[in-house]
Order: structure tokens, then C-alpha cells, then sequence
């Protein structure tokens, strides 16, 4: 991640508008899969600094796995968080009930060996809960800021969890609104050929509006499985 971007990464995960309404779905998601007395062990994969692990907590034990050690705070490292690369060298000795992957899997050169050791990380009856950006036709400075090497549609997430030996349940695209917005910003940044910069909070009344836009999205549209979205969410198992 670019580093002034990372510097700022937990006032934005904490207030702007589309990390609260993704983390909200998520949830929303979560509390539909929750076995009965919870997950005995939760991972985190790119979990940066342990963010969404309070809210986790609710639904079981919850440790994580960050590649980028900056993201890391001291308070982080006390959190259960192990520092390097998810592949074969990861070895925590046990299985999840839950393995997360958070819009992580785009930063990956090998997107489906990641997914095979997830799987086998995964107990038996486990679920994978993924989410993603969606469709190249949106690849804007934001993926370049963020070091993105793809993103994915609903059909070529299904070829790689194929190869990797993950049965995807169900999956579905969301944030429906943003498709249209995303475009129109790769325009204008194709157009007048504007170099990255880190994203910044918007005023609080547009922050806010943004938000209710989502979660209302998500509450009525989000129900209708549309075939577009800048986002995709995929629940997985073995």
C-alpha cells in the first residue's frame, strides 16, 4: 500500500462512508452464517492493523495475518496478529471455523495458491467470506494507489476458487451506485491524466449521504443480485 495512504488508512477505515457501509454488510452477512455458539477460531487474512477485530469478537476468536508490517501498530502486535506472507510458510498449528479475506485477494500474484492454503486452513463444515473490486472497466488511480493487479468479476473469481478447490456458495455484487461513478471517474482521470492521489475524507453531510445511499442499496437492490457492482462478496467453503 502507498505509504501516505497506509498512514491515513485507520481515520478513513473509521469514518468514511465505504468502509462503514461495506463493514456493515459484512456483518449483516456474518450474522446469517454464525453457527449456533459461534466460530471456535476466526481468521483475518490482510488484516492490516486488527481494525474489525472488536467487531469479530462477537462471533468467536479472532486472530489475523498482515503481509505489510507498516500497517502494524504497536497495539496491533499485541492482537494475535502474525506478520508475513499467507502461503505455505503460515503454519498456525489449527483450523478456522471462519477465514476472511477483505478486499485482499487483488494484491495477490497468486491469488489461487492463497485460496488453496485458506482451504486448507478451513475446518471441515468452515466458511470463506471474500470480498473484492469488481471489473477492470473500473481500474482507476484508487487500484493503482492501492497496488491492485486485477480486479474480478463474478465468472472469473468462480475459474480461480475453481483451481483452488473452493466450492463458492453464493455470490453477488454491491455497491450497485458506485458502478456509474466509477466510470465517470476513469474518465475524468483518463481525460486530464491525473496521477494518484490518497483518498480524503468528505464533508461530514456528504460522508454521511453517501453512507445511508449504500446501506439503503444494500437493504432493498442489494436483495435483487444485479450484475453490476464496483464490489463482489463471495461466501465459500471447501
Amino acid at each position: 500500500m502507498d505509504r501516505a495512504y497506509a498512514q491515513r488508512y485507520r481515520d478513513l477505515y473509521e469514518r468514511h462512508w465505504w468502509w462503514r457501509a461495506r463493514e456493515r454488510l459484512i456483518l449483516d452477512v456474518l450474522n446469517t452464517l454464525v453457527p449456533a455458539g459461534g466460530w471456535r477460531a476466526i481468521l483475518d487474512v490482510g488484516c492490516g492493523d486488527g481494525l474489525f477485530f472488536d467487531r469479530l469478537s462477537a462471533f468467536g476468536a479472532v486472530e489475523g495475518v498482515e503481509l505489510d508490517a507498516a500497517l502494524v501498530s504497536e497495539r496491533g502486535r499485541q492482537r494475535r496478529i502474525h506478520i508475513g506472507p499467507f502461503d505455505a510458510r503460515f503454519q498456525p498449528g489449527k483450523r478456522y471455523g471462519l477465514i476472511l479475506m477483505l478486499d485482499v485477494l487483488e494484491h495477490m500474484p497468486d491469488p489461487t495458491g492463497a485460496l488453496r492454503h485458506a482451504v486448507d486452513l478451513l475446518e471441515p463444515e468452515g466458511t470463506m467470506l471474500i470480498t473484492l473490486p469488481a471489473f477492470n472497466l473500473l481500474w482507476t488511480n484508487h487500484d493503482r494507489l492501492n497496488r491492485h493487479l486485477t480486479r474480478y468479476t463474478r465468472r472469473s473469481f468462480a475459474m480461480v476458487a475453481r483451481a483452488a478447490g473452493v466450492r463458492v456458495c453464493r455470490s453477488r455484487y454491491f455497491f450497485h451506485w458506485v458502478f456509474p461513478a466509477k466510470l465517470a471517474v476513469r474518465l475524468i482521470e483518463t481525460t486530464l491524466r491525473l496521477a494518484p492521489a490518497p483518498p480524503r475524507m468528505p464533508p461530514r453531510w456528504t460522508n454521511r449521504l453517501l453512507y445511508l445511499l449504500s446501506r439503503g442499496e444494500q437493504l432493498t437492490l442489494g436483495k435483487l443480485r444485479l450484475p453490476l457492482g464496483s464490489s463482489l462478496l463471495v461466501v465459500a467453503g471447501k
